[in-house]
């Protein structure tokens, strides 16, 4: 047994029902850092092998990331520390972490900074989930929860989102009686579609006993609607999952936090280590400072240009699913891989698609200049 892997953490292994040939496994996860071995966000980008030849001035609408970029504030901070990025610098994490608690109305140790939120997504499935605790999630959803649930062994249970395109959370619910994890991105990836406050707390209120909701709110601040924290405050048996990738525009710079009980976190945070990039940490510290008037501004900007690219879809009669996020999911009536190769010949990266929706493709909203490009380029590739 490695020692990475301490005596109370294998007893958990082993109490939901993993094998000793488990173990190396997670003591691969343990040890993988950033490399995960299951599943990272360049391998779900689809398209990266036609994008090396793509010419500078390409439009890049495939990853839901955010053109703006860094806000001014964290721009700055990230400049002032780089020259002391010899030094792991905790101090700045711990900062981080009491500003971000604050601002949730959370107690610090409800709040476990990351880089970005994939890592604690990963985590959290690793740690709730078994070959006899499935996960269930939406189906289309964001696949990387899947993907961490086969690493480990664990069946995924996939339920088709309901007629509006929200999470059938009763079904969900249903869905297995032993569950380890229920999974809602909110709003959801692919679709940008939101679930009901009230469909969240029926989640918590009629799941199964012994498991967890992990609702992730990585596009929370796109659609002006309130976020979970208070369900953490009120010791819920809920984690939830930021990012600075999206509205705050740090892809690159790694920078996220999960929101949980203390004993809850605790489950999930010995299947990673390491100390997180001081350019994202000081990045994301300034962009909170500044979030009062960062997030409803950047909202509006992100919201006016998606608003206009749903106007072009309908006036060219073209099927797609209302959207408050970043991205939009467009029904192109043929395999979606086809449309996809068809926009990188006219230098439009558009998003990959879903086996459950094969015909839809995921379109991510650029800057108002790119989504002209786009289209232009949509409309010949369409023939409208």
């Amino acid at each position: 047994m490695n020692d990475l892997l301490n005596t109370e953490v294998s007893r958990d292994i082993l109490k939901r029902g993993f094998s000793r040939r488990a173990f190396g496994k997670f003591t691969t996860l343990m040890t993988a850092g950033a490399s995960l071995p299951f599943y990272n966000e360049a391998a779900l980008a689809q398209g990266l092998s036609a994008m090396r030849g793509l010419p500078p001035d390409a439009v890049r609408i495939n990853a839901n990331e955010n053109p703006l970029g860094p806000c001014n504030e964290a721009a700055e901070a990230i400049y002032g520390v780089v020259k002391k990025g010899g030094r792991y610098l905790y101090e700045e994490t711990f900062g981080f972490t009491k500003l971000q608690a604050d601002l949730e109305g959370l107690k610090p140790n409800y709040v476990v900074p990351f880089a970005g939120s994939s890592a604690p997504l990963h985590q959290a499935v690793m740690a709730f989930t078994s070959p006899s605790r499935p996960l269930v999630m939406g189906d289309p959803g964001y696949e990387a929860a899947d993907r961490a649930a086969k690493f480990v062994g664990a069946k995924t249970i996939k339920v088709p989102l309901a007629k509006d395109y929200s999470h059938d959370v009763k079904a969900m619910v249903a869905a297995s009686p032993t569950a380890g994890v229920i999974y809602i991105c909110n709003p959801n990836n692919p679709t940008g579609t939101l679930t009901k406050r009230k469909d969240i707390e029926f989640v918590l209120a009629n799941m199964p006993k012994g498991s967890i909701l992990l609702l992730d709110e990585a596009y929370i601040h796109l659609t002006g609607e309130g976020a979970g924290s208070d369900l953490v405050a009120a010791d819920k048996d809920i984690i939830i999952l930021r990012t600075f990738s999206k509205l705050y525009g740090m892809a690159g710079l790694r920078a996220g936090a999960a929101f949980g009980r203390p004993d809850l976190l605790a489950k999930m945070t010995p299947y990673g280590a390491g100390a997180l990039p001081v350019t994202g940490v000081v990045g994301a510290t300034a962009s909170l400072k500044v979030s009062k008037t960062l997030v409803p501004e950047r909202a509006a900007i992100i919201g006016a240009v998606r608003q206009d690219v749903m106007n072009y879809l309908t006036q060219k009669k073209i099927a797609f699913v209302p959207s408050v996020s970043n991205k939009i999911m467009i029904d192109v009536k043929r395999p979606g891989a086809e449309v996809f190769e068809a926009m990188v010949k006219e230098k439009v990266v558009i998003g990959r698609t879903w086996a459950a929706w094969p015909n839809h493709v995921r379109v991510s909203i650029g800057t108002k200049d790119e989504m002209e490009k786009f289209k232009t380029a949509f409309s010949k590739v369409m023939g409208v």
